[in-house]
């Protein structure tokens, strides 16, 4: 029953924002066509589409409302207008009783909140959909920030995910679109993502990683997570102190350099993708400080660590492979990279692949430097591979939108922000990292390992291969010289094969020293 009026209310909800227009306007059924026209009677639809389903999701709660969020990342899928609004969707969560959370924090650590800190806030300081937080202080009085998950959220996050699933169902059963916007695999996507949320201590490894891969930069601040109070429904973390990086008036006459900001900004997000592989992928601004602390003053503070992205070698050396090509505008070797990679249909014409890609770029390379925008490009490339059936990799659909995050952000604090200049840099010697000796050396170290396994066996080996009794039983004079042979030929080429090694070891000592010298 209570799944019957969820559903009467998500109805009631799109009818009356007008959403049926979206949903059944690609539907195949003459009757469901008849019935977009009668339900849009008398009604005012005057405000634009994108607009009414950012209000539906809002008014219909924080679950949907953290899907829609999860969909603006996927502009692969959506027009534009849609994929703008919900990335404005916010958590206007009010917050739940502070003695649920109280109950939530005694419940997980088996004692009274007074044993495990010395002072607690009952009042929250940030609410939203997922978990609220709260400030306290622990017994040797380090000031600590308390994450708590809302109580009950799984069997919430349950019963809306069910009614997900089945309208996606519908969707891709009855509208002409169906199959392409692939309702279920979004729905799916959205399922893993919600369930890794709701796990604190996942949350809290993610920050943990951030923390030890940035140490040295001397750009940002994450949190330290304080392990022996971190659960599955609470996370205690280090206690930051800065201003939201929304307020750029307030920043500005505390003395902080904003175009620094806006450098440094780019720097990070480049660092963690390109360096690590492992980066922030929610960096909106409301999970970014600035402190103002005299020992760390102007430096970022990173908060929120439950969306993470990762790229692995395959992933960055691809990355590597394109953005080379594109620097060079060989749109045919991105075209032939796709195909490579097996995003697109292995029939797929590259000559028609080359020349769309060429319709998105070329225009862009023929602005000013600081017009141009990454996001946007990556953007209009996802769009435009709709039509060859590219398959769009999770983990760039997640580094797309994080970059258009660091974009408006860095512009917003610097309008003249020339996210390319800033980049390129880094980009070129992360390249020049990846396809150059460096990386060649690198790779030989990495593997010295298993050769130091393989080398003292391969006497052995090769005493054993020749001393292998050839076919037949009797051994002639011919069946010992073809063996003799075949005998020197496998010691020349182990030979030549040692000098080349040696000598390549050579080559990348030699260039290894030029490059320190």
């Amino acid at each position: 029953m209570r799944r019957l009026l969820r559903g009467l209310f998500i109805v009631w909800t799109v009818l009356r924002y007008g959403l049926d227009e979206l949903v059944l306007a690609s539907f195949e059924r003459p009757a469901l066509r008849l019935l977009t026209r009668l339900v849009s009677i008398g009604r005012d639809l005057r405000a634009p589409r994108g607009e009414r389903l950012r209000l539906a999701l809002e008014s219909l709660g924080p679950i949907f409302v953290k899907f829609g969020q999860v969909l603006s990342t996927r502009r692969d899928l959506l027009p534009a207008d849609l994929a703008d609004q919900l990335a404005r969707l916010q958590d206007r969560v009010p917050p739940f009783p502070s003695e649920q959370a109280v109950a939530m924090i005694e419940k997980s650590f088996g004692r009274r909140i007074d044993q495990i800190f010395a002072s607690f806030e009952r009042e929250p300081v940030a609410s939203a959909s997922i978990a609220q937080v709260h400030f306290a202080t622990l017994p040797g009085g380090r000031e600590v920030a308390v994450k708590v998950l809302r109580p009950g959220m799984l069997k919430v996050i349950e019963k809306d995910l069910a009614l997900m699933h089945m309208m996606a169902g519908w969707v891709e059963r009855l509208s002409a679109d169906g199959k392409r916007l692939k309702p279920r695999e979004v729905v799916a996507e959205f399922d893993t993502y919600l369930h890794d949320e709701l796990d604190m201590l996942r949350e809290a490894s993610n920050a943990a990683q951030l923390r030890r891969n940035m140490q040295g930069m001397n750009l940002v601040l994450i949190p330290e997570m304080i392990w022996d109070f971190c659960t599955p429904e609470v996370l205690v973390m280090q206690r930051m102190k800065g201003v939201p990086i929304n307020q750029v008036q307030r920043l500005r006459e505390a003395g902080v350099d904003i175009k620094k900001l806006a450098r440094d900004g780019v720097t990070i997000f480049f660092t963690q993708v390109f360096r690590d592989g492992f980066f922030h992928a929610d960096m909106h601004p409301g999970n970014i400080q600035v402190s103002l602390e005299p020992e760390t003053f102007g430096r970022y503070i990173s908060l929120d660590f439950g969306i993470v992205g990762t790229l692995t070698e395959v992933d960055k050396e691809y990355l590597a492979q394109n953005f080379t090509a594109f620097f060079r505008r060989d749109y045919k070797r991105v075209a032939e990279l796709h195909l490579e990679s097996g995003w697109v249909p292995p029939n797929t014409r590259i000559d028609a692949l080359e020349a769309a890609i060429r319709s998105v770029c070329e225009p862009y390379f023929d602005r000013p430097l600081k017009e141009i925008s990454l996001g946007m490009v990556l953007m209009r490339l996802f769009q435009t591979s709709r039509r060859f059936h590219v398959e769009i990799q999770p983990q760039l659909v997640l580094l797309q939108k994080t970059l258009l995050n660091i974009e408006g952000l860095g512009r917003d604090l610097d309008p003249d922000l020339d996210l390319w200049s800033t980049a390129k840099p880094f980009l070129e010697k992360w390249m020049v990292e990846q396809v150059g000796p460096a990386k060649l050396w690198a790779q030989l170290k990495a593997e010295a390992p298993m050769y130091a396994k393989l080398l003292p066996a391969l006497p052995r080996l090769l005493h054993q291969y020749l001393a292998r009794p050839a076919p037949g039983a009797v051994r002639g004079l011919d069946a010992l010289l073809a063996e003799q042979r075949r005998t020197n030929r496998l010691l020349q080429g182990l030979a030549y094969g040692a000098i080349g090694f040696v000598f390549g070891l050579l080559v990348m000592v030699l260039l290894e020293m030029g490059a320190h010298g």
